[in-house]
């Protein structure tokens, strides 16, 4: 079941994880999220206008550098207790908790015929749903198809700088889920400044199970499978855990058909009972080619 998913998500990948062209909007919380928005509607502003809003801008991120800097270097202790599940993204019913995802699947790259969406429930929790779809368009090019993917907006600090998750303090990650039956992919990135280390990801196969009932799913680090581009790398790496940028879901398990997967948080938490460091060997494959 593994081996089948990457195989699907490893020529579509590199679209999986290219991020729609956004622009980061500060708001009065601590740290500002990307949001989509249209690049063909471009306001129509005077010199003088430009200038408030430059002005206004400007402002706004001093604010945030100010406050960025009291937290790093506040005498008060970090909110931080073994054992309790500190909840990074949670749906509580609003707009807001759904800006922080993009939906995508590989109808948008113009090759598949998937669809998804992340909406609200009834009871303000987040719900993904869709049609998975694996017929191959007829382009001479695609091969496999049927992939929807979730992943949260990039953040950014003041100044545009960008913002990385420091989790070096946990050791797993906790969600509370109601799926469907079917096996989701959790994918934790860590896109860095050059192309060759921009679709480092680390993975792990979520199974669910279907019925009325909630369950939790706790996931160590040291289970995620390293890969790039969608192909599990032969060399594993443990997780840099102070050095991440994004967090997602795939489904992509080669069953045509519909898929629902409700979300009520997603978040990390320091488990006591859990002292394993990485579950992979980390042995270097390719000096062991060259030693035989």
């Amino acid at each position: 079941m593994k081996n089948s998913i990457f195989r699907i998500l490893k020529p579509h990948c590199r679209n999986t994880l290219i991020i729609k062209r956004t622009f980061y909007e500060p708001f009065r919380s601590q740290y500002p999220v990307v949001y989509d928005k249209p690049i063909d509607k471009q306001e129509n502003l005077t010199s003088l206008q430009k200038l408030r809003k430059s002005y206004d801008l400007f402002k706004s991120n001093c604010k945030l550098f100010i406050r960025e800097i009291w937290d790093n270097y506040s005498i008060y202790p970090c909110n931080f207790a073994a054992n309790e599940i500190n909840a990074v993204w949670k749906f509580d019913g609003t707009q807001k908790s759904l800006d922080q995802w993009i939906v995508n699947s590989d109808k948008d790259y113009h090759h598949g015929y998937s669809t998804a969406t992340l909406e609200l429930s009834s009871y303000g929790t987040g719900v993904f749903h869709g049609i998975l779809d694996t017929r191959v368009s007829k382009d001479g090019r695609t091969t496999n198809a049927g992939y929807c993917n979730i992943t949260s907006a990039p953040r950014y600090k003041s100044f545009a700088r960008k913002y990385y998750y420091n989790w070096e303090h946990y050791n797993e990650v906790v969600l509370r889920v109601r799926g469907d039956g079917r096996c989701y992919m959790l994918n934790i990135l860590q896109k860095g400044r050059l192309d060759i280390t921009q679709y480092n990801c680390y993975h792990y196969v979520m199974y669910t199970r279907g019925g009325p009932y909630w369950q939790i799913i706790r996931v160590p680090f040291s289970k995620f499978v390293f890969g790039t581009k969608g192909q599990i790398n032969e060399n594993q790496y443990a997780m840099c855990q102070n050095y991440l940028t994004h967090f997602g879901i795939t489904i992509a398990d080669k069953k045509p058909g519909p898929f629902k997967l409700e979300i009520d948080y997603i978040g990390v938490c320091y488990n006591t009972s859990n002292f394993e460091e990485f579950a992979y060997e980390t042995y270097n494959v390719q000096d062991l080619k060259a030693k035989l």
